[in-house]
């Protein structure tokens, strides 16, 4: 078995579905936490489990590196070998083309990498991306890209994407479709709609397993990256997942689902959490900030997490403040199951037809703010 995926209710360009994989099934729209590098930085896979996640993300640049694709498939894949026992995606390594600029050099064969460990050579090519994360296991791959920043011009952005559609017909050629991995096309493009529909066409004609939005997580403002996604979503095949990368905030999160988007994920609840942020449906919380010195209540009233049955505002304050280890464990669990219950309430509202009503509801809370009336 490889992938399948199935609406089952809409509402508008909503969808609500399930996602079949080797490794089970997932509902849609979905959130994976982000474990770069086969972990969820805070959290066990039991607790992640526990918290309502069902599929998880990893990077295969990172993992290509350490502890390497091969000594991943020694010990059974990418989910064995974190304890996890649902559905796994990498990402193929295009994020780094982004992120890793000033170490890396982009060729028509792919991108030769001075690694960030060592600074020894890595390369990754179509081909090779496809048979690091064929090794790696995971349930779902990507196709590598070239990921342009934010605000490159068109020409810039044009070389982009000729090479990403080159490497995409590449990997598909490399892809094993009876191994029992999907290959996801990414839509590039940047800021240009025009770039954006000829992406998502080109992708479309390769008849993937699914495909993605990319580089709309890249330093874009929040009116242009709800633009791009509003554009592109609806392109994408009917009858494929959609996975909107590396985005976002719950507001963008709940634009994005609007728009027909089915899958995401974003570091923001793990990385927040070790900066002594808490995510609220009112807004985020600095629980480093004197006022909840003497705030007994939980990080958000009627919220189930363990961390909100257990301890205080107060509590987290004081362990932030001292750099106690548990402090980021304590948040992330918080800001991990928020994320899970939001999409866990955007499946209820697109089943039941009402994702009108809770999108009204989602931006009346954040207007009242997280704590209304108290100081900054």
């Amino acid at each position: 078995m490889s992938l399948s995926f199935r609406v089952a209710a809409r509402d508008g360009l909503a969808r609500a579905g399930v996602l079949e994989t080797p490794h089970g099934a997932a509902e849609t729209p979905l959130f994976m936490a982000v474990g770069t590098a086969a972990s969820v930085k805070g959290m066990t896979s039991g607790q992640l489990r526990l918290s309502g996640a069902r599929m998880l993300l990893a990077n295969a640049y990172h993992l290509a590196i350490r502890p390497g694709a091969e000594a991943v498939a020694a010990r059974g894949g990418l989910a064995r070998f974190m304890g996890w026992d649902g559905p796994t995606l990498t990402d193929s390594g295009g994020y780094q083309v982004f992120s890793l600029a000033r170490r890396r050099r982009i060729t028509p064969d792919g991108v030769v990498f001075n690694n960030h460990i060592d600074g020894r050579e890595l390369f990754l090519g179509p081909e090779r991306a496809v048979e690091i994360q064929a090794a790696i296991g995971a349930d779902i791959q990507m196709c590598l890209d070239v990921c342009p920043p934010a605000r490159a011009d068109r020409e810039g952005t044009a070389e982009a994407l000729a090479l990403t559609h080159a490497w995409a017909e590449r990997a598909r050629r490399a892809w094993n479709p009876g191994g029992g991995q999907a290959l996801f096309g990414i839509v590039q493009g940047g800021l240009y709609e025009d770039f954006r529909r000829e992406s998502a066409a080109r992708l479309a004609g390769l008849d993937l397993p699914g495909y993605a939005v990319g580089g709309v997580a890249v330093g874009e403002e929040t009116p242009d990256i709800r633009r791009v996604v509003s554009l592109t979503a609806p392109l994408l095949p009917e009858d494929k997942p959609r996975y909107l990368m590396g985005v976002g905030t719950p507001a963008d999160i709940v634009h994005a689902a609007a728009s027909g988007i089915d899958m995401f994920d974003c570091v923001m609840p793990t990385r927040h959490a070790r900066h002594g942020q808490a995510f609220t449906r009112g807004g985020t919380l600095n629980l480093r900030n004197a006022r909840f010195a003497d705030d007994d209540r939980p990080i958000e009233e009627g919220c189930d997490c363990e961390t909100c049955r257990t301890v205080s505002r107060a509590y987290l304050r004081h362990l932030a403040r001292l750099d106690e280890i548990m402090a980021p464990v304590w948040l992330t669990i918080h800001n991990v199951r928020f994320y899970l219950r939001l999409l866990e309430d955007l499946r209820r509202a697109i089943r039941a037809g009402r994702l009108e009503e809770f999108r009204r509801a989602f931006a009346a809370a954040e207007a009242r703010g997280a704590d209304p009336g108290a100081e900054a």
